[in-house]
């Protein structure tokens, strides 16, 4: 055994550890107290989480829907100082006459409305429980890009609408009467109507200015590309 220089003969060095008490049974009970409560403060804090999130979600959701029926509020970000979002598409949409299928709609008004009136929530608010969710999810994540000042203004809808969007009002594409010679309207035939396989806003397309006003401003290149897909004689005249 080493010994230190100075120490006696026999002394050991490093001294013996004092001797450890021994434990008894309410130490460790001590410590598995203070286990359990280190233990559910996660659980707590997921449970008032939960809580909080049953509690705000409906309403949240119920303060959102009151407040995007009102076109305003859905163009009130602003990109820049006095550089509105939505600008463009804003200003179309209430032109008079209407220079795009959106502005055609707004000037019709919608029907089935509580004051007639058409608003951009009649079409992006998306139809039953999915299609609700989709818009929801949709806003909170343009709002939180928007938050962090890493919002652009879109070029077009990442989540284009769906054709339950379209026929919640356009539920019928009956034959119009016609007189005899004429050729039958678009979606009066069987093949051209709810199974096509062609979304509408494939072809209807909404903001775009430039379509055939007296035709619900269709846009022929966009319209005869689709064709193409089943009829290649439209294949030249879409290039």
């Amino acid at each position: 055994m080493p010994q230190r220089a100075g120490a006696g003969p026999g002394s050991r060095w490093p001294p013996p550890r004092a001797a450890l008490p021994e434990r008894g049974p309410e130490v460790g009970e001590r410590r598995r107290e203070r286990e359990g409560r280190t233990a559910r403060i996660p659980v707590r804090l997921l449970l008032a989480g939960a809580l909080g999130g049953a509690v705000l979600g409906p309403v949240g959701w119920l303060v959102s829907d009151h407040l995007e029926r009102d076109d305003d509020f859905c163009v009130s970000c602003h990109l820049e100082p006095g550089i509105p979002l939505h600008r463009d598409n804003r200003a179309d949409f209430e032109a008079r006459p209407p220079v795009s299928l959106a502005a055609a709609h707004a000037a019709h008004g919608n029907e089935g409305g509580e004051d007639g009136a058409f608003r951009c929530i009649d079409c992006h608010g998306g139809v039953g429980a999915l299609g609700r969710a989709r818009v929801k999810l949709l806003s909170v994540k343009d709002a939180f890009w928007y938050l962090v000042g890493r919002f652009e203004e879109p070029e077009g809808m990442r989540w284009p609408l769906w054709d339950r969007d379209c026929t919640k009002c356009h539920d019928s594409f009956g034959s119009a009467s016609r007189a005899s010679f004429e050729a039958p309207a678009f979606h009066g035939l069987a093949v051209h109507n709810h199974r096509l396989g062609v979304d509408c806003v494939a072809c209807h397309l909404s903001h775009e200015r430039g379509g055939l006003q007296d035709h619900d401003f269709l846009h022929p290149q966009i319209v005869r590309t689709q064709c193409a897909r089943c009829h290649p004689e439209y294949e030249e005249s879409a290039r």
